[in-house]
């Protein structure tokens, strides 16, 4: 029966992420910097907000797009943190993490044949999605502009068929973002376009040494912004996303939204409730761990003579393989068997990531510095 299973499910791989950590997960004595989790607990008063929903019996249906007091404090957190003004009430869903609403954008937005321009490397969770609904994802080669996406690259690639640009920022692989210069120079490159932006910015709380900005700001009538608390508020297994788009487009994208989930989890919603509210800048203290340890991740990988950029946003280092004759797989296996040692193939972000590896610091400064003993040992060796 398996020639009756679609051919476009069949076309589409499981994430190479998540491939290699299942690869090496029962490889006794490893060390892995493999999985954009942050290792600090979802806070308490959250947990606890969480716990009182299920006492006082919050455990139905909510509206589709989310309870309203939710949708305003979603709608206040990016009026407050980035001075861009939604409705509550028409331009703002609570989604089922970030993932879901990157899937109901594009499956809103995107018709058979539609070409969708991203940057190369990425996050693996945009393309299959893109092909599942017929459309052809076209890349940007981002490797000669110190992976940043920039208006002169997108403005090469644009098409009769394009029909949207995604700008995830800051960025997971390589943690680097966008600033205001560079965003408003998109912005203005697509001012008399029909093109839409997907804005990935599930890492704006987690910024270094600058403000994020949102190219909603300049041009807030094309661009879906989509945003969560996974990483912000450490609630990856919360499953809570946030959906921002203008109203002639959001109240489609709530409909695919509705036969695809109903609404986002009401214990969940609960939870995000409080952490939007009480815990607007729960973020904080987890982003300076995070500046700390990746002070410590790069000054390691520089004293290797490692070829990296420092990352301005995530919890993610992409480095480049010394010169090696070995695919990224078989130099992140080769790490494994040697060092025991697990960080993500570049391969994993498109064959645009070829020749480098992701390694991940959100981990506790003991792991990081095991983790930095062993790959320098490897380099050295």
């Amino acid at each position: 029966m398996e020639h009756l299973i679609s051919q476009r499910v069949k076309n589409i791989e499981i994430s190479g992420i998540r491939k290699f950590f299942n690869l090496v997960a029962d490889v006794q004595d490893m060390v892995s910097l493999t999985i954009g989790q942050p290792d600090f607990p979802t806070p308490e008063h959250v947990k606890e907000a969480g716990k009182k929903a299920i006492e006082d019996n919050i455990t139905t249906y909510t509206h589709n797009a989310g309870l309203i007091q939710l949708r305003q404090a979603a709608a206040n957190f990016y009026r407050t943190k980035y001075n861009i003004d939604y409705s509550a009430e028409h331009e703002t869903i609570i989604t089922v993490g970030a993932s879901e609403a990157i899937d109901i954008t594009f499956r809103t937005i995107l018709d058979e044949g539609c070409e969708v321009i991203l940057p190369g490397p990425v996050y693996p969770g945009y393309e299959p999605i893109i092909k599942l609904c017929g459309a052809t994802p076209i890349y940007a080669d981002i490797r000669n502009t110190g992976f940043r996406m920039t208006a002169e690259l997108i403005e090469s690639l644009i098409t009769e068929k394009t029909r949207c640009i995604v700008l995830p920022y800051p960025s997971n692989p390589t943690g680097v973002s966008l600033n205001e210069t560079e965003l408003q120079g998109i912005a203005q490159l697509l001012m008399d376009k029909d093109i839409f932006v997907l804005a990935d910015e599930i890492y704006s709380e987690l910024v270094y040494g600058q403000k994020h900005a949102s190219i909603a700001q300049f041009m807030k009538e094309k661009t879906i912004v989509i945003n969560g608390l996974s990483k912000s508020h450490s609630m990856t297994g919360w499953r809570i996303g946030m959906l921002f788009a203008p109203d002639f487009l959001a109240k489609h994208i709530l409909k695919v939204h509705q036969y695809n989930v109903t609404c986002a989890t009401s214990i969940a919603q609960m939870a995000a409730l409080e952490a939007l509210t009480v815990g607007i800048d729960d973020a904080i203290p987890m982003k300076n761990e995070y500046g700390a340890r990746r002070d410590y991740v790069f000054d390691r990988l520089m004293a290797m003579n490692l070829e990296v950029i420092k990352p301005e946003g995530a919890f993610y280092f992409f480095v480049k393989i010394p010169d090696s004759k070995l695919s990224s797989f078989d130099f992140c296996m080769d790490l494994v068997n040697k060092v025991k040692l697990a960080v993500v193939p570049g391969s994993a972000f498109s064959t645009y990531g070829e020749g480098y590896f992701r390694l991940s610091y959100a981990y506790s400064m003991e792991t990081l510095k095991e983790g930095m003993n062993r790959l320098e040992n490897y380099v050295n060796g």
